[in-house]
């Protein structure tokens, strides 16, 4: 038997290794939840130009605490900054920029990925579930890369990386990667491919937490 020597990413240790991989001067949009974080751990020095679909370019990281205005809200309606330069414009122009191939990277959460990519993060399918689909199937498809921000495993220890989606699907072959708690990992068409994980995990683990092959 394995014995488990790991510590999970915190929810900010993942922010931060989602941030290392943005690269300079690329246009991004972070999705509601965990991937919000983010805009708090970019590199200093690094100029990334973040997006939110309600309508802004150019957004900072979140307000001190005792300044926030309620007026400049992110998609999740949590009051963000505006860095200088930036911009707030009318939703459908935002869309426009989802939609048209403008945005270099999304970062996404999620309730499963398959490993060829398919993304479903809007609905469980349980009864009296809120579906919340919000701006996700345009950002997944219009974004030239999507990447999924999530633990790797359920409150019942089941992976969210599967096979097949058993979920309402957002998006067909749309994830590139997958940031998680435990391990970074690329959706290829030829199956899932490790980039990294955190110190002390055995590859074998990960494999038998995932239930499927990861390609170093």
């Amino acid at each position: 038997m394995i014995m488990a020597t790991y510590t999970r990413r915190t929810k900010d240790q993942l922010a931060a290794r989602v941030a290392q991989d943005i690269f300079d001067g690329a246009v991004v949009n972070l999705g509601i939840g965990q991937p919000t974080l983010v805009a708090n751990h970019l590199p200093a020095g690094r100029e990334v130009i973040l997006h939110s679909e309600n309508g802004i370019l150019g957004m900072g990281p979140a307000p001190a605490e005792g300044s926030e205005d309620y007026d400049l809200i992110n998609a999740g309606k949590q009051p963000v900054t505006l860095l200088p330069g930036g911009a707030f414009f009318h939703h459908a122009d935002s869309f426009a920029m989802m939609r048209g191939g403008h945005l270099d990277i999304c970062v996404l959460g999620a309730f499963q990925v398959s490993v060829t990519g398919d993304l479903a993060n809007w609905s469980t399918g349980e009864e009296g579930a809120i579906p919340a689909v919000g701006g996700a199937m345009d950002l997944a498809i219009g974004a030239k890369q999507t990447w999924v921000m999530m633990d790797l495993l359920t409150k019942k220890g089941e992976s969210k990386i599967v096979e097949k989606c058993t979920y309402p699907l957002t998006g067909i072959g749309c994830v590139k990667r997958v940031y998680s708690d435990l391990a970074t990992i690329e959706c290829t068409p030829s199956g899932l491919k490790l980039i990294d994980k955190v110190d002390g995990l055995e590859h074998a683990e990960l494999e038998r937490l995932v239930g499927l092959p990861i390609a170093v």
